[in-house]
């Protein structure tokens, strides 16, 4: 189980990391500039939490957690629809999806973590 808290601790740096970067863009854009290389600060801050949970997702992934991998792709997916939606209706799918996989991660995560307590981690 030691496995469960590696990635637990990946993913809290990961997503750590990627919430600064996005933070750091809306200072700029709130600063600095109100676009970087020409686009709006704030869409790159939604860009950069879309990788973020890609990154998230892909590490799942590779340490074998199929349901948490699901979940923030899930959740990527979602920013996608939020970013690129040109109507309401796909931003609302976009949000229902970030809602929906944030609720599945929690789920998944309890889950994982009363396992691991229970098997004595």
């Amino acid at each position: 189980m030691a496995e469960t808290i590696e990635t637990v601790d990946v993913q809290g740096t990961a997503i750590g990391v990627g919430t600064v970067i996005a933070m750091a863009c809306l200072g700029y854009g709130t600063i600095v500039s109100r676009t970087i290389v020409g686009i709006e600060a704030t869409t790159v801050a939604m860009w950069v939490f879309a990788g973020t949970f890609l990154a998230v997702g892909t590490l799942h992934a590779a340490y074998g957690y199929a349901s948490l991998a699901w979940g923030y792709g899930g959740a990527a997916v979602g920013w996608l629809f939020v970013i690129l939606g040109t109507s309401g209706i796909r931003v609302g799918i976009g949000l229902l999806l970030l809602g929906l996989s944030g609720a599945y991660i929690i789920l998944v995560s309890r889950r994982l973590r009363s396992e691991t307590n229970d098997s004595g981690g």
